[in-house]
């Protein structure tokens, strides 16, 4: 049995930008490729995406090596 908590990260193999997208779908156990499209759709019907997308890029760690 894993007692290991599940932690957040920035992807270092599967990034396209910073490593965000592939992270969560990391997390939540869904195909990365999802997150980046919704981060596209939140982008054109809603600008704040964006700046989500930066703050999660300073404030999430990159994974360990």
């Amino acid at each position: 049995m894993n007692t290991e908590p599940k932690r957040l990260y920035r992807s270092r193999d599967d990034r396209k930008i910073a490593g965000i997208c592939a992270g969560l779908g990391e997390y939540f156990g869904i195909d990365p490729t999802v997150v980046r499209l919704l981060f596209v759709v939140g982008l054109i019907f809603w600008g704040g995406t964006l700046l989500a997308y930066i703050i999660l890029a300073i404030v999430i760690p990159e994974a360990p090596l």
